[in-house]
């Protein structure tokens, strides 16, 4: 099931908005803060977080820069929801990195769509990968003499492992299954892989892995390939 990352001070609104998701098929996180938000996204990130703006100690503008910010936060789908409606203050929230902007009061249903629409987003670029990467495979072989080898990763055991699994397009979650470790822990080694490498998100390191010749070993794997 996916993880929505729900962060606002309205602890009435936090609760309804748990309920009502959870009751939708989601796994539901709820924090009162900014500070607390980016504390449980290192612990265990979300497949969205859906932020409010005005917030003490840390306010979700806020919030939203440092995750974008972290590599852990550059790429999940994040959605504000604010009372704050002027066209200055959506334009911020998109400056900041936000995916979409949600003016409250909002009916559930549409923050439910909007969901959707982004984890939707994020399985259409996963595809896109594995597209490539099928694409990629059905080319002509390089004559012996013109193949050159890779050199070797700079990584750990482990850290290789989830780096075939990434450049195939599986999810955190699904590394996971297929390694039978946490998605939290897939999510370290990533952070581990794109410092070591100097990349910066899974599209880079995609492309880093085709423009040098790395190919996953023989397909041995007994798991499913990527939706």
């Amino acid at each position: 099931m996916k993880k929505i990352l729900v962060v606002d001070d309205d602890a009435t609104l936090r609760m309804a908005l748990t309920r009502y998701l959870e009751k939708r098929g989601y796994v539901v996180q709820n924090v009162d803060s900014g500070v607390a938000a980016l504390v449980l996204f290192e612990e265990d990130p979300p497949d969205v977080v859906v932020s409010d703006v005005m917030m003490p100690e840390m306010d979700g503008f806020e919030f939203c820069r440092r995750l974008r910010a972290s590599r852990l936060g550059q790429l999940v789908p994040f959605i504000f929801l604010s009372s704050r409606g002027e066209l200055e203050d959506r334009v911020q929230g998109h400056s900041m990195g936000a995916d979409d902007y949600l003016i409250k009061p909002f009916e559930p249903k549409e923050l439910l769509a909007k969901i959707e629409a982004q984890l939707e987003r994020t399985r259409r670029i996963h595809a896109e990968i594995v597209r490539l990467m099928q694409q990629a495979s059905m080319l002509p072989e390089t004559p012996p003499s013109a193949v050159v080898t890779p050199n070797p990763l700079p990584l750990t055991p482990a850290e290789e492992k989830v780096f075939w699994e990434v450049i195939q397009g599986y999810t955190n979650k699904q590394i996971g299954d297929r390694l039978f470790v946490s998605p939290r822990t897939v999510q370290t080694h990533l952070s581990n892989i794109l410092s070591k490498l100097q990349l910066e998100n899974r599209s880079q390191l995609v492309r880093f892995a085709f423009e040098r010749g790395y190919k996953p070993p023989g397909d041995d794997s007994n798991g499913d390939a990527p939706a």
